[in-house]
């Protein structure tokens, strides 16, 4: 039954993925607003709510299992950005290997995949840094978790004031078929639009916490501790929604909205749920946490420097997919 949980939860993270990116798309054509702002903060933020929702339980859950509760949160918040900097974009590079070969280029709009690069190296390099704070110092630990929560805030400014200038350079959100409520009978209007965007999100959540506790149940059948789970296991399945969305628009030759809905949450994983876990959680340096920040930080450097050079070629993504499986022979060696 374990394993069925887990099939079955998967497939309605899929089927969730496809209503929200056509609710998503069809949304940011109505109000005539970047491809930019469609990925980096509508789909970014939707689709993470599933692995946001994971160190919140645990903080409410602290209460009743103590250190594991903590353990779980610690390793839902930093996992998550792990996984978008490696294996996210990656399997982006694998939807297209096929098409555009080892030597194609992928061309997401180069400002906004840049603003959010720099926006989460600056922020998850503070967060890493209050690692090392004293638990005793927790004045400068809620003083850096409200700086972070002020980072997110002036990118999300930041964001929007670039959007109009981007469409009128052609990079407006263009829905390219009909919204899945329209083929029901449905209008398409906000009203419409906001119902189905209600149900992805919905069924996204519901998918990841089936998948989380199938996958939770078969690795306690062969023994793995809370904090090696929730860095490596649950956010597979809680970073499916942001890989699904930016795997089928990599397909549709749609790479400003894969790379915006990737990079947009790593933004925001880089700063709130960092800050809530800075303010409410043993936020020290552990060796496997340690090994998980390297290779995050690491993989979004990669990135950044590649885009500094004005081009990002398909094969490039291979050594983020090296680092994931760097990382994983590290921690479960």
């Amino acid at each position: 039954m374990i394993y069925l949980e887990a099939l079955v939860s998967l497939a309605v993270i899929l089927a969730a993925a496809l209503i929200f990116t056509n609710a998503l798309e069809h949304l940011g054509d109505r109000l005539n607003i970047s491809e930019g702002v469609t990925g980096s903060v509508f789909a970014a933020v939707g689709t993470a709510l599933p692995e946001a929702m994971i160190p919140i339980l645990a903080l409410f859950a602290a209460g009743q299992n103590g250190n594991a509760a903590h353990a779980i949160g610690v390793g839902a918040i930093l996992g998550a950005p792990l996984l978008l900097t490696t294996l996210a974009m990656f399997l982006m590079m694998l939807a297209v290997i096929g098409s555009r070969g080892l030597r194609g280029v992928m061309q997401p709009e180069p400002s906004g995949v840049i603003r959010d690069l720099d926006f989460f190296l600056a922020a998850y390099v503070i967060a890493t840094a209050a690692l090392f704070i004293p638990p005793g110092l927790t004045w400068l630990r809620v003083a850096v978790a409200l700086l972070l929560v002020a980072i997110y805030c002036v990118y999300l400014v930041a964001t929007l004031r670039a959007s109009s200038e981007l469409v009128k350079a052609g990079h407006d959100t263009d829905a390219p078929g009909r919204m899945y409520a329209n083929r029901l009978g449905l209008p398409i209007n906000l009203a419409t639009i906001g119902l189905q965007v209600l149900v992805g999100i919905v069924l996204l959540v519901l998918g990841a916490e089936g998948f989380i506790q199938g996958i939770e149940g078969i690795s306690h059948q062969v023994g793995i501790s809370a904090l090696l789970l929730s860095l490596v296991i649950a956010p597979v399945a809680t970073e499916l929604p942001e890989k699904v969305n930016s795997v089928l628009w990599m397909r549709h030759n749609r790479d400003t909205l894969a790379f915006g809905n990737v990079t947009g949450a790593m933004v925001f994983q880089g700063t709130l749920l960092p800050a809530l876990g800075i303010a409410t959680m043993p936020w020290v340096a552990q060796p496997t946490v340690l090994a998980s920040v390297s290779a995050t930080l690491a993989a979004a450097t990669w990135m950044r420097v590649l885009l500094l050079r004005g081009q990002l070629k398909v094969w490039h993504l291979v050594a983020n997919g090296v680092l994931y499986g760097g990382y994983l022979a590290t921690v479960l060696a």
